[in-house]
């Protein structure tokens, strides 16, 4: 019994990983562009944002320690405020990635007033390579260093809907 149950855990983690980047036949086109990208950290939402309202959405994953604005490398944070997304990364080591403009000459200065690095490198980002088909899971604990994580089927609309320049607007 015990072994016919770990067979069908191992096989059902086997498809899921065997699945893990195959994107559904609804994407086979371009989504909509979007104007803006607007997390809503209280709800753990993402918004893609066209003539100013929201056509797409879905949960995503924060830093370890939401709840604030960051104030310096290594606190768990996720920003709060405006930004751009301004470059992207197919390569990271997550499934697609896209470079939130964190810290700004604002973030820069108070973090310096403090006598603290502000960090950086916040992403939205997909799932850890290889641990994808985990992600069902995972986006239900805030588990980045302060990114935005999503499931990697929505990383790949976020990826085509968004172009390098698109403003984003993290809320608490």
């Amino acid at each position: 019994m015990l072994v016919s149950a770990l067979f069908a855990v191992l096989a059902a983690i086997g498809l899921l990983r065997r699945f893990e980047y195959q994107i559904p036949q609804w994407l086979a086109e371009t989504p909509p562009q979007a104007e803006s990208v607007l997390v809503v950290k209280s709800e753990r939402r993402l918004y893609l944002i066209r003539d100013g309202e929201p056509y797409r959405s879905w949960r995503v994953a924060l830093g370890g320690n939401p709840i604030g604005h960051k104030q310096r490398e290594g606190d768990l944070r996720t920003p709060e405020g405006e930004y751009v997304l301004d470059w992207r990364n197919p390569g990271s080591c997550c499934y697609r990635s896209l470079h939130v403009s964190y810290p700004d000459a604002a973030d820069f200065a108070a973090a310096g007033a403090r006598g603290d690095d502000p960090g950086g490198l916040i992403m939205i980002h997909g799932q850890v390579n290889g641990w994808g088909w985990l992600g069902w899971l995972m986006q239900y604990r805030d588990h980045t260093h302060g990114c935005i994580a999503v499931r990697n089927v929505p990383m790949e609309v976020i990826w085509r809907a968004v172009d390098d320049g698109t403003p984003i607007e993290i809320r608490p």
